[in-house]
């Protein structure tokens, strides 16, 4: 039952791959490859999740080096993770495949953005540190690409800011991920923290660890100040946009930082070694600034990456607070704040190639002229707010450890 999860990741890979190579002008075989492998890769996942909740358990190991094993592996977080991740990116191809459809080089596009889902998809079924960096690092390669998509001065500058940012956090991550399993050995997630107990190691030392890990994952979480790459990053196409605040960049560091804090260290373990305070300081700060920055841009797609930037800390906050409502709160906003970002993304994209609008400043009026589209932003702009029916719901607490594990996963 283990291939599923291989074939889950070859389902954006080789379509990826395969698409480069698809002449421009062969628009129906370059959309009907792409749907074709979205709504595969959606099936499998649903097919996933099914074999899970029936006990089934999915697991893959590969050995690269004496002691380093490529692990995939399906839990209750990654299944939330990788079905959020699967649908957002079909409704993202159908989008694109509009969006782009007068646009040049959409090969190129449609390859890079399959091989970012397929990042993303790693990213969610990885089973321990190693495998997580190879993928993490992946997904900086992918992205980039479609951050200077359209080739502009613009958006060459946008994307070397991009990379210069995502390659640092990514150094700062693997120079963590090497020292912890220099001094701690190989380390798998596990639910109740791989180093919770380690009475071996010293609190400095992994003090120390724990910073270089959450300031390399905080770069792609925009955790002040290391998220001025997010508003930049908004010359790229909608489609581009919504890709990094909904579906995968900023995703993937919110996840790894809660795969540190629970199945690393363990979120007891953490609070004993005083790590999780200046997180939960660190993501406050960050709620705070990118909430007011947002309310002083003119330029729409600006005014949401700053909300971006302060909502994606409110998962960082929930994970630092330890407490099992405020951690399950900030796992629901990871598939809410999606959910309601790339709509908002999307009305983004139908204003400025419909009507030009691309500034706050020039929105008076345009609810007449496309009723549909800011019928749809408005609920999104409700639900990212919390206003009823829209807000999220968590009433029901589960153990501290990490509330995700509730779910059986075999």
């Amino acid at each position: 039952m283990s291939v599923l999860l291989p074939l889950i990741l070859l389902s954006s890979l080789i379509p990826g791959i395969a698409t480069f190579f698809v002449p421009e002008e062969r628009a129906r075989l370059r959309n009907t490859l792409n749907l074709g492998a979205a709504l595969v890769k959606t099936s499998l996942v649903v097919a996933l999740l099914v074999g899970v909740s029936q006990g089934e358990l999915y697991e893959v190991r590969v050995a690269l080096l004496p002691g380093v094993e490529f692990l995939l592996h399906a839990d209750a977080w990654s299944l939330m993770f990788i079905s959020l991740s699967s649908l957002l990116w079909l409704v993202t191809t159908l989008y694109a495949i509009g969006y782009l459809a007068h646009s040049r080089q959409r090969s190129r596009f449609f390859g890079f953005f399959s091989l970012c889902v397929f990042s993303t998809a790693g990213i969610a079924l990885s089973g321990n540190l190693i495998t997580f960096l190879i993928f993490y690092e992946l997904l900086t390669l992918a992205t980039y690409p479609l951050v200077v998509h359209k080739g502009t001065p613009e958006s060459i500058s946008a994307g070397r800011k991009y990379l210069a940012y995502t390659l640092f956090g990514g150094t700062l991550f693997l120079a963590g991920v090497v020292w912890l399993t220099a001094v701690a050995g190989p380390i798998e997630f596990s639910a109740t923290g791989v180093l919770a107990g380690r009475s071996d190691l010293s609190p400095t030392l992994l003090q120390g660890i724990f910073l270089l890990l959450i300031a390399g994952l905080g770069v792609k979480a925009a955790l002040v100040p290391l998220h001025s790459w997010l508003p930049a990053s908004m010359v790229a196409p909608a489609p581009v946009s919504a890709l990094l605040h909904a579906v995968a960049v900023v995703k993937a560091g919110a996840f790894g930082i809660s795969r540190v804090v629970y199945d690393v260290y363990g979120v007891e373990f953490s609070a004993a070694l005083g790590v999780t305070t200046p997180l939960a300081i660190a993501a406050a700060i960050t709620i705070l600034y990118g909430s007011t920055m947002a309310l002083f841009q003119d330029g729409l797609k600006r005014r949401l990456a700053y909300s971006t930037v302060s909502q994606v800390s409110y998962i960082a906050l929930g994970t630092a607070i330890a407490g099992p409502i405020a951690t399950i709160g900030g796992i629901v906003h990871l598939v809410h704040q999606g959910l309601m970002k790339i709509t908002l993304f999307f009305c983004a994209g139908n204003l400025d190639e419909t009507l030009g609008i691309t500034k706050v400043s020039q929105m008076n009026g345009v609810g007449r002229r496309m009723p549909w589209t800011m019928a749809a932003f408005t609920i999104a702009a409700l639900g990212m707010i919390g206003v009823p029916p829209w807000r999220d719901s968590c009433r029901n607490g589960t153990s501290a450890t990490a509330p995700w594990k509730a779910v059986p996963t075999g």
